[in-house]
C-alpha cells in the first residue's frame, strides 16, 4: 500500500519568516486522517527566511531529526551545545525529561528543512543532540542510515525508538532497493526530484505513506534526492 500526498494538498502555514508545510497534523493544521504514521507524528516542510528562525522553545519526550536541504542551521539548547549542520547533514535531538532549544538560519539565503518528530519507545531519559555530516556522493544510488535506534545501525545518529532514516541520492533512470518488511510503517519524501515508488510517481517534496510493501523499489525519473523513515 502507498498513499501518495501531493506537496500541493499538504496543510500548512505562511508567518512570514517561516513557510511551513505539514504532511501531518501539526499547529493549527488538523486533520483526523493524517495524525501520524505508525510512531511518525510530524513531517514538516519548512523554509526559513534569512537571519531568523525558532527562539527557544522546550520539548519533552520526542525524538526530533532535521535534515538540512538547502542552507544550514544553527542550533542552541539549555544543555549548552551549540552547532551549525548544512544542507546534506543531519541532526538529532532526543528531548527526553526535557530540553529547551532554539534553531536560527543565519546564512544570507533561505534555509530549507525537513523536520521529522519520532516518538519515543519510553518516556524519560536524559535529553540530547548531535549532528553528524553525511556527504551525498557516499549515498549516491543507495540508502545510506542517518539515524537509527535499530540493531546494527551504530554509525548513524541514535535515536531512543524503533526506526530508521535513510537518505539515498538516485540519478535519472537509476533504481535503489529498500527492504521494508511485514508490520513495518514507511514515510517518503523525495527532497528534490521526482521518483516511482513501486510504480508510483512522486513529485519533489510530496509524501509517500507505505505499508505492506516487502520491497521499496525508487526509480528517479530525474536526479532525486530521497528521505525515508522506516518505523514499526
Amino acid at each position: 500500500m502507498i498513499e501518495r500526498r501531493p506537496f500541493d494538498r499538504l496543510g500548512g502555514a505562511d508567518h512570514g519568516w517561516l513557510k511551513a508545510r505539514h504532511h501531518f497534523s501539526f499547529a493549527s493544521y488538523y486533520d483526523p486522517q493524517k495524525m501520524g504514521w505508525g510512531p511518525i507524528r510530524v513531517w514538516n516542510d519548512d523554509e526559513i527566511a534569512p537571519r531568523s528562525g525558532f527562539p527557544p522553545h522546550p520539548h519533552a519526550d520526542m525524538e526530533i531529526i532535521t535534515y538540512v536541504r538547502e542552507g544550514a542551521i544553527t542550533h542552541q539548547d539549555s544543555l549548552g551545545n551549540q552547532g551549525r549542520t548544512e544542507a546534506g547533514d543531519v541532526q538529532v535531538m532526543s528531548a527526553g525529561t526535557g530540553i529547551r532549544h532554539a534553531e536560527y538560519n543565519m546564512e544570507p539565503e533561505t534555509t530549507r528543512i525537513f523536520q521529522i518528530w519520532i516518538e519515543p519507545k519510553s518516556r524519560g531519559g536524559p535529553p540530547a543532540w548531535g549532528a553528524k555530516p553525511f556527504p551525498k556522493g557516499d549515498r549516491a544510488g543507495r540508502f545510506v542510515t542517518l539515524a537509527s535506534g535499530l540493531p546494527g545501525d551504530e554509525d548513524a545518529l541514535p535515536i531512543r525508538t524503533d526506526a530508521r532514516v535513510s537518505g539515498a541520492t538516485i540519478r535519472a533512470g537509476e533504481t535503489a532497493e529498500y527492504a521494508l518488511g511485514a508490520g513495518r510503517h514507511a514515510y517518503l519524501v523525495p527532497a528534490a526530484g521526482a521518483v516511482e515508488v513501486n510504480g508510483v510517481r512522486l513529485d519533489a517534496r510530496d509524501g509517500a505513506a507505505i505499508a505492506n510493501e516487502d520491497v521499496l523499489r525508487i526509480t528517479a525519473l530525474e536526479d532525486a534526492e530521497v528521505v525515508l523513515v522506516d518505523a514499526a
